[in-house]
């Protein structure tokens, strides 16, 4: 039965979403704390660590005065935020069995002109990502496993495939937190800036992932040519493809009405048309309520290790980022150069944590709560360069 407490506190906060409530969302993050402390036998390594040092730190700097109420309901709404975030997108994957195109996907867009596989894939992988966020990784990876083995392939042609379909998968999923308004990095940033939005961003975030697509391009084009040769030829389109489009489309007409008659901004939008068109289309197929409930809770009970590791990064961040006095970064802004330099290092810290273990996630929430605060003292969060003209 605890399995639905996650399925209770991804909708008490898209409750709150949707009517401004905060309570809600006080109560979706006690949910979410319950539900894992419950379970911290049950949860892999990383994600077991990081709430209990989470746990850990919020309750020493709340004990020590160092925390107000204030700080600390900040940290549980953003918990409860970015764990109904993960949860709610992630319903998606109920759409994966009961669509044939997905399942054969790698016969699909194998297809075509050889000089547009890799866009061609890096793309797909990236717009289902989107949506899916870590089920791609599900889908694309889990099913290319099954399609070699039905084919027998082995030894040389098996690696080549491996290669050249988990490269441009991985490539594809990167570039995620670049262009699409469903990415976690995209939510952070707005969320805690207010003043930005995705729109903003994109022009930006574009030109980057116009440059790494062309590099890849240029990398994998040989490798996808004899992929290309192997593959099982389709005489048309899966059964069901069409009505793919369709659920797609509904959930990205959805996101557009919710944003254009509603304060919500597209990732906010997002949380809300995934689970809704989901929920609306299997119940359509299965004609009741309760298989559907079920098969929901289950997906989400299958994500709790990326819904704990989200949702107790984002209370860590925020707690971490409320410690930094505003007057030191004040200081440190004293000058264009200096904005630059603390930009810069703000990129080159992502990696470097990375390398030493820590989530990238868990770097992200705390620099965003730093961004807010450095918006508040007058700093750009654009940071258009001065050209002389």
């Amino acid at each position: 039965m605890t399995g639905y407490f996650l399925a209770f506190a991804v909708v008490c906060e898209l409750m709150a979403l949707l009517t401004g409530f905060q309570r809600l969302s006080l109560l979706s993050g006690a949910v979410f704390l319950f539900y894992f402390l419950l379970h911290v036998p049950r949860l892999e390594g990383y994600a077991r660590y990081l709430m209990l040092v989470t746990v850990a730190v919020l309750t020493g700097l709340t004990v020590t005065g160092r925390l107000s109420a204030g700080e600390l309901a900040e940290s549980a709404r953003a918990a409860a935020f970015y764990g109904a975030f993960l949860g709610s997108l992630g319903t998606m994957q109920c759409l994966v069995r009961r669509f044939e195109v997905l399942r054969r996907i790698h016969d699909v867009l194998l297809g075509g002109r050889m000089a547009w596989l890799y866009p061609k894939y890096a793309l797909t992988s990236c717009g289902i990502a989107s949506v899916l966020n870590f089920g791609v990784m599900n889908l694309l990876c889990g099913s290319l496993a099954d399609t070699l083995d039905q084919r027998g392939m082995t030894g040389e042609a098996r690696l080549r495939w491996l290669r050249s379909v988990l490269t441009s998968t991985l490539r594809g999923f990167a570039l995620v937190p670049l262009i699409a308004p469903t990415s976690v990095a995209v939510v952070i940033i707005t969320r805690e800036v207010t003043t930005l939005t995705w729109s903003q961003l994109i022009p930006f975030s574009l030109c980057a992932a116009v440059l790494l697509i062309g590099v890849g391009w240029c990398l994998e084009y040989r490798r996808f040519s004899q992929v290309s040769a192997e593959r099982v030829r389709l005489d048309g389109w899966p059964p069901g493809s069409a009505r793919l489009v369709m659920v797609i489309g509904a959930v990205f007409a959805l996101m557009a009405l919710l944003v254009l008659f509603t304060p919500l901004n597209v990732s906010r939008a997002a949380m809300l048309a995934v689970p809704a068109v989901t929920g609306l289309y299997m119940w359509h197929q299965e004609g009741r309520v309760r298989p559907v409930v079920a098969e929901v809770t289950e997906n989400m009970a299958g994500l709790h290790n990326e819904i704990c590791i989200f949702a107790a990064s984002a209370a860590l961040g925020v707690a971490l980022s409320s410690q930094v006095p505003p007057e030191m970064l004040a200081r440190l802004l004293d000058g264009r150069t200096n904005e630059f330099m603390l930009i810069a290092a703000g990129v080159l810290i992502l990696p470097a944590f990375a390398s030493a273990g820590i989530a990238p996630i868990t770097v992200l929430s705390f620099l965003s709560g730093l961004l807010g605060q450095l918006v508040a003292t007058g700093l750009d969060p654009l940071l258009w360069w001065p050209w002389p003209w």
